[in-house]
């Protein structure tokens, strides 16, 4: 029975079950995200194969065109010389309906169970991933379908992020959530490979199966998620986390009369027990409004716009400014540009580590950005010089121009929703979470774009539009640095009075 156990027997197991749960969850909302950067890379692996060059291509011996028509194997509606705005426009209707899609999301993901609202989210993806693909098969060539078929996808995608970072919150406190979340924001590059491997395989063959398979696995894991996802650590009789050192009755008690850690899990669970028996009261979920009057969510949802909008642009056009720049082949630009998603895994995880040590997430981001502005223009200038110079510029690049990104999109969202001034209630996650990427969602529609339109006029000029938006998107954190500097040295001083107290006793 357990009080016939020793506390210190008690507190082990209880931890050692607590982080096995942690885990689990970790791995689960790991494997759920890279499912749904998956599902969205093969269009930009297609796309070489919805307009190539023909010439190089073996005509059948059955093919009806004719035999001056030069666009014979690409595939109509893109077959066209304005073919570039053509897959622009599926770009953009994927972009625009997610950064639409995310501010509704979060609403929803609040009011809904995470485990059904996600479940869905992901067998909905998994379905018009696998219907562009089945525009192949069914022989479908006019642009309304496959832009449509974008337009849904880029709405039910939103369903996912909000839930995850909603549910990774639920069970890491702040404390933890740094480092924990840079590591586990990898996700989004390990989907990036995935999916381009997997669409690569077929994409020179029937490429449909580039899509209907990702969006099958997609679904898939949605299936898994139904049957394994776990909201809340209460849901399991787990200890839930403390966000930012909110008070709590079982803290006093701990204070007042020395109580060790396995108490407070106990007071916990007796909590739980109680609310199982009693009906107790669900905090009200937040409005819309109510979220932007959180301190600092306007600030790092602005900011996030045009950090996303630098990131954005840089994995859309890399490539390319890598092949007209540096004079790379195909194959080695593309291969060049993943050392920029590699140089962002490391600038997450540093960007977590250094802001939960200092508790300074706004100024670990400053920093970032302001380190970002200058090395993206020596990488302009002298990244091009060898593929020595090329490897170091990227992956420094894409540390500092992805590490604010990550760190705002994970664990400052997750700090926000559970912020002190909700008085413990955490059911604002979802929401803050939606608005901070939905506002940065725009940014990512909008840097493609404004590169495409810049980039005749010289790639210098795309380079300065860039700088331009990190140094905006440092500037719209200055206030919360400087609340932060203050913190930090109201708490110095604290410290210098308590070793001046207890000199003083001796």
């Amino acid at each position: 029975m357990r009080s016939s156990l020793a506390p210190g027997i008690w507190f082990f197991r209880a931890f050692s079950r607590d982080s096995w749960f942690q885990g689990f969850i970790l791995l689960l909302t790991f494997l759920i995200y890279t499912c749904y950067h998956m599902s969205r890379k093969p269009i930009s692996i297609v796309k070489s194969r919805l307009h190539q060059n023909c010439s190089e291509q073996v005509r059948p011996i059955n093919d009806t065109r004719s035999l001056n028509d030069t666009m014979w194997c690409s595939w109509a509606p893109f077959d066209k010389d304005n073919y570039k705005e053509l897959l622009g426009a599926v770009d953009n209707a994927f972009l625009v309906a997610y950064a639409i899609g995310m501010f509704i999301s979060g609403v929803f993901g609040e009011r809904l169970p995470l485990r059904y609202y996600l479940s869905a989210g992901m067998l909905l993806s998994g379905l018009f991933t696998s219907l562009f693909g089945l525009g192949y098969f069914w022989n479908i060539h006019v642009l309304w379908y496959f832009v449509v078929i974008q337009v849904c996808n880029g709405l039910v995608q939103t369903t996912g992020w909000p839930s995850v970072v909603t549910c990774v919150g639920n069970w890491f406190g702040k404390g933890k959530r740094g480092f924990i979340m840079g590591i586990w924001n990898s996700h989004t590059s390990v989907g990036n490979i995935l999916g381009s491997l997997i669409a690569g395989i077929w994409v020179n063959g029937q490429w449909g199966l580039s899509f209907v398979v990702p969006g099958i696995i997609t679904a898939t894991m949605g299936v898994i998620t139904f049957l394994f996802l776990i909201e809340h650590p209460e849901d399991v009789d787990c200890t839930p986390p403390q966000h930012h050192g909110e008070p709590t009755e079982n803290q006093d008690n701990l204070e007042d009369s020395g109580n060790s850690p396995y108490s407070i899990r106990e007071s916990s669970l007796e909590t739980v027990a109680k609310c199982s028996k009693e009906p107790c009261e669900e905090p009200a979920a937040i409005s819309f409004f109510g979220a932007l009057r959180i301190p600092g969510v306007v600030e790092f949802s602005l900011c996030l716009l045009f950090a996303k909008l630098v990131s954005y642009t840089f994995l859309y056009w890399l490539p390319l400014y890598i092949f007209n720049v540096a004079h790379f082949s195909a194959k080695e630009a593309g291969d060049l540009s993943t050392l920029f998603d590699a140089g962002g895994i490391i600038g997450g995880i540093m960007a977590g580590l250094i802001s939960d040590y200092t508790n300074g997430r706004a100024t670990t981001c400053c920093v970032m950005l302001i380190l970002a502005a200058p090395m993206m223009f020596l990488y302009n200038h002298i990244g091009q010089d060898g593929i020595t110079s090329s490897i170091v510029m990227l992956i420094i690049c894409g540390g500092l121009v992805n590490g604010p990104y990550a760190l705002i999109t994970t664990a400052v969202s997750a700090d926000l929703g559970t912020h002190k001034s909700l008085k413990g209630n955490a059911k604002a996650l979802s929401t803050v979470t939606a608005i901070i990427d939905g506002t940065g969602s725009i940014g990512a529609a909008l840097g493609p774009l404004l590169a495409g339109l810049i980039s005749p006029t010289g790639w210098n000029n795309v380079f300065y539009m860039l700088i331009s938006a990190d140094i905006l998107a440092c500037l719209l954190l200055c206030r919360l640095v400087y609340k932060e500097i203050l913190a930090w040295k109201v708490s110095l001083s604290r410290g210098s009075g308590s070793s001046m107290v207890l000199t003083h006793q001796r």
